[in-house]
Parts: structure tokens; C-alpha cells; sequence
């Protein structure tokens, strides 16, 4: 089979040949059709000290399970986060970190919904908004982003706001039910608001806080890292709260099943629209993180093997 792997800190990419792996105990062998590529591997190869396996979102058909596995067999098809070597023709997906594709989805519709929308709705459901509260999402054109956006509304918020690096974003970010779009580099956010889903970090973080309304909540998922003063929440007795989805996934299953559930279901009546901005093949990998590098990505970039 075909993965893409690199061997120096910061790449370049490269497309080489190897063994289908195994499935070990609890695990899936699956051949990808389509693989979602995350800002956090795209981050770590260029920031990780030593070159790391290049995990990605498969989808396709399992081809053959390891020992334990319960609720799945080879000819289903599944989509899911891979720790492993994930940019390949065939990838091991630990179970508990797999779903099923319902029919009439494809593997794309699936890499592009699924586990970027349980990111989206695990941070929304972590920011607990009440109905009609104010919700602003940062990185709104990404993969994640432009769910939330879609997420917050369909969920009943009041006020949908999106933050861009470019203005050129805000177009795309307000056809996604977004009632108003700033920009990073705006002096102000706008009015303030009682929700951020904030996946940039680093230096915006302060912005973001001060995005909030008194008693307001953000939520961080993002690897960007960064800082809050606890003088900037203890003013307006502002709240931070971290989310992992691997930590859902892991630990509590049943809800990790009630969210795909729901994201399925937003899907099939409309409320929810992934957006694919591009689909490259493996051996356009380095394309497809540049997408991602230089934040020109509207939607979910995808490789297909």
C-alpha cells in the first residue's frame, strides 16, 4: 500500500510504499476512500521535535477487526480518528474511536461531518448556552468552524458571530447562518457575547476573552496553546473551559453516540452542510496542509487515495 510520511521536522511530505498493517486486539482495518486532514497534524509536523506518524480521519470499508472487537465486521463502513499512520491506503482505527457511515452518506460526507461536527458540537455543549444566548465561533471558515457555526443555530442561538483572518472569508461564514463576521485585527469584536468556541489560541485568546459578555463562557479546543490572565475572567466573572473530544470518546461512549446521532440527523434534514474546500491525492499531501497552513481552506480538506 501507499502512505505519506516525512523524516525532519517540517517535512517535506513524501508518498512511499508499505505493508497493510494488522488490526491488533480492539481494533479495525479499514481501506480509506477519504481521509479529513486536522490542523493539529499539520501543526506537529512542523513543531514536533521528532517526526510523528501522520494521523488523519479515514473513512471506507473494514476490511478485517482484531480480537474484541464487538460492533463492527469487514464490509461495514466506518469513519473515524487514526493515531496511527493515517494517510494511507489501509489505516488501523482503535474501535472505540470509530462510527458508522449511514447509508446515502458518502466516505467524504462522512470525513467532513463527523468528527470535525463532534468536535463543534462537544465545544458547543461544553460553552452550556441557553437558548437565545450569543454565540461566536473563531476559526469559523474551517473545518470545524463552519460546523459550529451551523451547530450554534440549529441549536438555538440568538446571535451568531464569526471571526476570520480574512475579510474575504466573511462572505462564506455568513452563508453558513452566521448573523455578523469580524476580523482577528479588528480593534473590536462587536457587542459582547455569552459563548466562544475558540479553536485559534496563541494570541487571540485575549481577544476572545474580551469578546465575552459578563458570566460569559469560552470554550478551548484548539493546539494553538496560548494564555489568559485570571485578572481578565475575575473582572467579569468570566469562565474558561478546555475540550478534547479523545477524552469523550474514550470515556464516555454513550454520549460520544448521542452526538453522532444528532449530527446524522441535522444532516439528513438540512440544518447542517458540511463544506469540502478541496480534495488532493496522496501524494498531494503537502498541497493539502499547505491549504491549512496558509488559512485559505473554506470547509474540510480532504485526500483521497
Amino acid at each position: 500500500m501507499r502512505r505519506v510520511r516525512y523524516d525532519s521536522p517540517g517535512g517535506p511530505l513524501f508518498t512511499e510504499k508499505a505493508d497493510i498493517p494488522e488490526p491488533g486486539p480492539g481494533q479495525l482495518l479499514v481501506r480509506c476512500a477519504a481521509i479529513g486532514v486536522t490542523l493539529p497534524v499539520v501543526r506537529k509536523v512542523r513543531e514536533a521535535a521528532e517526526p510523528i506518524p501522520l494521523g488523519g480521519e479515514p473513512a471506507g470499508e473494514v476490511m478485517a477487526v482484531g480480537a474484541e472487537v464487538t460492533r463492527f465486521r469487514p464490509g461495514d463502513r466506518v469513519t473515524g480518528l487514526c493515531f496511527g499512520h493515517g494517510y494511507a491506503d489501509y489505516a488501523v482505527l482503535d474501535e472505540a474511536m470509530a462510527s458508522s457511515i449511514p447509508e446515502g452518506a458518502t466516505e467524504v460526507d462522512a470525513v467532513a461531518l463527523v468528527r470535525s461536527g463532534l468536535v463543534a458540537l462537544g465545544a458547543l455543549s461544553a460553552a452550556r448556552p441557553e437558548p437565545g444566548e450569543s454565540v461566536l465561533v473563531t476559526a469559523a471558515a474551517s473545518g470545524v468552524g463552519h460546523l459550529a457555526v451551523q451547530l450554534a443555530r440549529a441549536r438555538g442561538a440568538g446571535r451568531v458571530v464569526g471571526a476570520v483572518s480574512d475579510p474575504a472569508k466573511a462572505e462564506f461564514v455568513r452563508s453558513l447562518g452566521a448573523d455578523d463576521c469580524v476580523r482577528y485585527a479588528d480593534d473590536s469584536w462587536g457587542d459582547p457575547v455569552d459563548c466562544v468556541l475558540d479553536a485559534a489560541g496563541g494570541d487571540l485568546l485575549t481577544p476572545a476573552v474580551a469578546a465575552l459578555a459578563p458570566h460569559g463562557r469560552l470554550v478551548a479546543y484548539s493546539s494553538g496553546g496560548g494564555t489568559v490572565r485570571a485578572y481578565d475572567l475575575l473582572v467579569g466573572a468570566k469562565s474558561v473551559i478546555g475540550f478534547q473530544m479523545a477524552l469523550i470518546a474514550r470515556g464516555r461512549p454513550e454520549l460520544y453516540e448521542r452526538w453522532r446521532r444528532e449530527l446524522w440527523r441535522l444532516f439528513d434534514e438540512g440544518s447542517v452542510r458540511p463544506v469540502v474546500h478541496a480534495e488532493f491525492g496522496l501524494e498531494e499531501a503537502a498541497r493539502a496542509h499547505a491549504a491549512i497552513e496558509t488559512r485559505s481552506n473554506l470547509g474540510k480538506v480532504v485526500l483521497r487515495p
